[in-house]
């Protein structure tokens, strides 16, 4: 068997037929530009993400049976490893419909009846190997799997986007990176500003919260940080933000496993994000590494702002 990657996730993984058309999502319809059909997922693009970035993912939550499955060859293709993954027959991918404005916003119509989260008894041997574990809110099916994973001392990274009730409340405690869409975030939090989020979202078993705001930039907090603070957005050309998040998560990860601060982490993810809504598609654009150290040395990089000057305690 291979060496276990530094970097495992189970959650969504999805084929997705994208459709761009000439206008906005907000003129209410359109001429269809292009239509084609990808490869997708929370965490499945995020494990690509970190692939591309040159570091080591593997992919954990079931697969089809059959060795020229779809979505293991694309995953394989994408240098996630497969190998520690359950297979089964009736294993199939979320399949997702998504309509690509011409302002670059998206609309996500998908079936998720499928096989998700992973074995229940996925041994801690293989989880042990690894640093750091991406689940998103599906991974509320398999939540005693990631309590181990906790418990063996990987970093649990949560890309968690909507509720099921307790489970999630439970998943999210778990998160000790919880990286949250802002629209979630006020949900899961019932604040309204992000200082607010971040403080109500925060406990003393986090390393990280992190609220990403898409055109607006990250909101975050960190343990060795004393104030919570705001990233503006990069200003890139938004050809298609299909999977920005996904990447967002994908780079955290990879900057976290190489040894990096909370605001380096935050910083060198969002730069990823921003390269990869300059392309089409959820993976294409996904970034080198290189291409990332290039944008964050760039004189137009933007620079975190504290939020409010209160100094706040790591353990509260």
């Amino acid at each position: 068997m291979p060496t276990v990657p530094s970097i495992l996730g189970f959650g969504a993984i999805a084929i997705d037929d994208i459709v761009y058309v000439d206008q906005p999502l907000s003129a209410g319809k359109g001429k269809v530009l292009q239509s084609t059909r990808a490869f997708g997922g929370n965490v499945a693009t995020a494990l690509a993400a970190v692939a591309r970035l040159g570091g080591s993912a593997g992919f954990i939550g079931w697969l089809g049976s059959a060795d020229d499955d779809a979505v293991l060859c694309d995953l394989v293709a994408s240098g996630v490893e497969t190998a520690f993954a359950p297979r089964h027959p009736d294993a199939r991918p979320v399949r997702s419909r998504i309509t690509v404005g011409s302002d670059g916003e998206r609309f996500i119509a998908y079936d998720d009846d499928a096989m998700l989260g992973t074995a229940p008894d996925f041994p801690d041997e293989i989880l042990g190997g690894a640093t750091v574990l991406i689940v998103d809110s599906y991974a509320v099916r398999s939540l005693d799997v990631v309590a181990r994973a906790r418990d063996l001392g990987l970093a649990i990274l949560g890309d968690i986007e909507w509720s099921a009730g307790p489970a999630t409340d439970r998943l999210i405690a778990l998160c000790d990176h919880l990286i949250l869409p802002l629209g979630f975030a006020r949900t899961a939090s019932g604040c309204r500003a992000p200082v607010e989020m971040l403080d109500a979202l925060w406990s003393p078993s986090r390393s990280a919260v992190v609220l990403t705001d898409g055109g607006q930039g990250v909101y975050y907090r960190g343990r060795e940080e004393t104030a919570l603070w705001h990233l503006p957005p990069h200003r890139v050309a938004i050809v298609d933000s299909t999977g920005a998040g996904d990447c967002f998560h994908g780079a955290y990860a990879h900057a976290l496993k190489r040894g990096a601060d909370t605001a380096g982490r935050v910083a060198f993810a969002a730069a990823a994000a921003a390269l990869s809504i300059t392309g089409r598609g959820g993976r294409e654009a996904l970034p080198a590494d290189s291409k990332v150290t290039d944008l964050l040395a760039s004189a137009s990089a933007p620079s975190a702002v504290e939020l409010k000057h209160a100094q706040l305690g790591t353990g509260t």
